[in-house]
């Protein structure tokens, strides 16, 4: 049975309780901190606590979202509090190394997080003082660099987001049921589909006033829902995505998960072959690590926009060769990739399906 886990911005409070306690009592062993998570409570395991001043104190503990394939899983999180005077704001929350910053420079804590912080720590600040918590993600803008987040305009770091503190696993096959039920949903009123892939698509189809009704979201299982789209009797797909995950189709691979497939760079490499680019433009695109720096690279020689215009195009012949074989009947594509910022790269065919 897969195991629950907790969601980041537990452990982050975790920490900072710890770290509070630990400047009112410097004696008690503190190796658990008890939290409340709004609808339920939360044991969370300290590493480590020290006072470093009389007024200020570290706590680290660490990321355990339980069975879900999680990348900040294990990683250190550390919360660094200080007391002083009261002042106006009792609970001040700010961003250390790690911990990203929106466009504005604030500290990415949404509002479940600040709840949390709120809820477990208002209580225990002394009367006459402000605390305030830093939380520092050691690995934070590393991993970030694995994420959508700068899609979300999250910079130099991760987020403290979310609507619950639990982290249930849902095993692969609940997942692509759950993206099937909704794609049954929304074709029955709305022909016209939008598959966005990964939540950085639902971001950028925000951005396109695309209607919510119209998007399906469809994790790595593209390939199924294209086929249950044709099933349904949709009139047309827009694709919507990062183009790092979205050009695999070109490549005739219908499940993004990198942990079945990943030859991006191969098939960009092709891809430039197809648009008349010679060897050193091959061996420079299979040596940029990621399908960003390819397109960069490309940017530099000016073959960008033939080479993704090129793989847009072959994805839509390959997503509706894909319907028609296993569903058998002709379903419109369209395609618009986007980079790890959002902006987009190349759009093959228009939005004329999706009211602005």
């Amino acid at each position: 049975m897969a195991r629950t886990g907790y969601t980041l911005p537990v452990f982050a409070v975790a920490a900072a309780k710890a770290a509070l306690l630990r400047l009112q009592n410097t004696t008690e062993s503190i190796s658990t901190v008890t939290l409340d998570l709004l609808d339920n409570t939360a044991i969370i395991e300290i590493q480590q606590v020290a006072a470093l001043e009389t007024h200020i104190a570290l706590a680290i503990t660490k990321s355990d979202p339980g069975d879900n394939l999680d990348l900040t899983k294990n990683t250190p999180i550390w919360a660094l509090v200080k007391l002083s005077p009261r002042q106006e704001q009792v609970l001040v929350l700010e961003a250390g190394e790690g911990l990203g910053k929106n466009q504005m420079g604030e500290a990415a804590i949404y509002s479940f997080a600040r709840r949390l912080f709120e809820t477990n720590l208002l209580s225990i600040i002394p009367e006459d003082k402000t605390a305030t918590v830093r939380i520092i993600f050691p690995e934070g803008r590393l991993l970030a660099q694995r994420t959508s987040n700068e899609a979300f305009g999250i910079l130099e770091g991760l987020a403290l987001l979310g609507t619950s503190g639990i982290s249930k696993p849902l095993s692969a096959e609940e997942h692509l049921e759950e993206f099937r039920t909704n794609l049954q949903d929304k074709v029955k009123k709305n022909p016209n589909l939008v598959f966005c892939i990964g939540s950085n698509g639902f971001s950028v189809a925000k951005r396109l006033s695309i209607p919510e009704d119209n998007i399906v979201q469809t994790g790595n299982w593209i390939g199924a829902l294209l086929v249950e789209a044709g099933l349904y009797k949709a009139n047309s797909v827009l694709l919507l995505g990062y183009q790092g995950k979205l050009i695999k189709l070109a490549g005739g691979i219908f499940n993004t998960s990198s942990h079945l497939a990943d030859a991006k760079l191969e098939i960009i490499a092709a891809a430039v072959v197809e648009v008349g680019g010679d060897i050193q433009v091959v061996k420079a695109v299979l040596e940029a690590h990621t399908a960003d720096a390819a397109h960069k690279v490309l940017i530099e020689l000016g073959l960008a926009d033939k080479v993704f215009e090129y793989l847009a195009d072959k994805i839509i012949q390959k997503a509706e060769s894909y319907i028609k074989k296993y569903a058998n009947v002709f379903i419109k594509v369209e395609v618009i990739l986007f980079d790890r910022k959002g902006e987009i790269i190349t759009r093959r065919g228009g939005l004329n399906n999706y009211p602005q």
